[in-house]
């Protein structure tokens, strides 16, 4: 039974620990129902550590998180039919079509077999890409390709759907093509959107941000809220960037992790 069903992402006191690392160390915030969130950190600040939490790809140490209503621990199967998922990096079968990939996607998530072809026919269309149904992936646009990932995200008509760094490796006319369709699909499919960027201009529109650093949420309002943090200087509005560098410096940080290493997740998540 769902509970807290007034938010699309409700996450209370979490905390991820990795023997002496502590990788999320004791967050809360929520998230609105078709709101556009956006979760800024360095690298490994613990953005990936909780999207994993959230999509049931891993456990936490303690505390609670909910996804539509379901808890991530007891309510795993309906948080997965619940839930979205486009990695950082791509994880489309090259050899296979465009519809041969969605097709493969709306089986592994037990899809009514009636309603398949339908929907993949409906996604492909929405994302300007039916007529390039049958050619193989790897003959795609990386544009094409992206806006593939994000099609099969939402495939299966998930109420949040989480985007991990979804225009990196793309240029400006593209990535401004793939935010006039995300942003279309949140109308028409009336979606909740769970974004990590690094680019800070794309954070700008979205409704709430947190900002998280060494696994904790150091800041969490709306864009302009977050400038009013930062004093002006020379008279100019501060940006998200200026708030970004106040809050968590300028020190580089290291990222692991791969895009097979997600998918072997999800692929094993899945089957349990």
């Amino acid at each position: 039974m769902p509970v807290n069903f007034e938010f699309a992402v409700l996450v209370e006191h979490l905390i991820k620990k990795y023997k002496d690392i502590t990788a999320v160390d004791d967050i809360s915030f929520s998230v609105n129902k078709g709101e556009f969130f956006a979760f800024l950190g360095p690298n490994g600040a613990g953005k990936t550590t909780t999207i994993k939490i959230l999509c049931t790809l891993i456990r936490q140490t303690s505390g609670i998180a909910y996804i539509n209503g379901y808890n991530t621990l007891t309510n795993r199967k309906d948080v997965r039919k619940s839930i979205g998922l486009v990695f950082q990096d791509p994880t489309l079968d090259n050899d296979l079509s465009a519809y041969e990939n969605l097709n493969f996607h709306a089986k592994l998530y037990g899809m009514d077999k009636k309603r398949i072809k339908d929907r993949i026919d409906y996604i492909l269309s929405f994302i300007d890409l039916y007529n390039y149904k049958d050619k193989p992936v790897k003959l795609l646009s990386g544009g094409m390709k992206r806006r593939l990932e994000v099609g099969r995200g939402l495939l299966h008509s998930p109420s949040v759907l989480f985007l991990d760094e979804p225009t990196v490796g793309l240029d400006i006319q593209t990535r401004i093509n793939m935010w006039g369709f995300i942003d279309k699909l949140r109308k028409e499919e009336q979606t909740t959107i769970f974004l990590t960027t690094h680019y800070i201009e794309e954070a700008e529109n979205c409704d709430k941000i947190a900002i998280i650093d060494n696994g904790r949420i150091i800041a969490t309002d709306t864009p302009s809220e977050l400038k009013k943090m930062v004093e002006s200087k020379n008279g100019e509005i501060p940006t998200l960037s200026d708030v970004f560098i106040s809050l968590v410096g300028k020190g580089i940080r290291e990222e692991t992790g791969t895009a097979i290493d997600r998918m072997r997740e999800l692929s094993r998540a899945l089957k349990r």
